[in-house]
């Protein structure tokens, strides 16, 4: 098993809580930071470390079973039951090596994060006209 996913909680955002928990959990699967089998953080341990109610948590989880992306095993925990990294995007695919490659070279030319950021939000509008299906 690999590390536990750590949660970020923006209370200004106006997402509810436990959506924001899916949500992250949904972004690593993914991005293939948790995988199936992996064990999600105790409702107990997710209120520690985000000044949450351990209930807001649980209810997450029950979304995400609902979705069936985890489970619940008594006394053991909740755990990843099936990925979300689509496999034509995987580390070892050739669109990964390819957005790996324009990276390289947006970076070799000089341009900073928040520009790259700006000319791919740029060309994935005009890729996905309307926005896409995220979530």
């Amino acid at each position: 098993m690999k590390a536990v996913v750590v949660f970020r909680i923006d209370r200004r955002s106006g997402v509810a809580t436990y959506l924001q928990i899916v949500r992250q959990v949904e972004q690593a699967l993914r991005m293939g930071a948790l995988e199936e089998g992996d064990r999600l953080p105790t409702a107990a341990q997710v209120a520690a470390e985000t000044k949450v109610n351990p209930n807001t948590t649980l209810k997450a989880y029950r979304e995400l079973e609902r979705a069936g992306l985890a489970e619940v095993r008594q006394g053991a925990g909740t755990f990843i039951t099936r990925s979300l990294v689509p496999p034509q995007s995987g580390p070892d695919s050739p669109l990964r090596a390819s957005l790996d490659e324009w990276l390289n070279e947006a970076r070799a030319q000089g341009l900073s994060g928040p520009e790259v950021d700006a000319l791919f939000r740029s060309a994935f509008a005009a890729a996905y006209p309307g926005g896409a299906d995220v979530g």
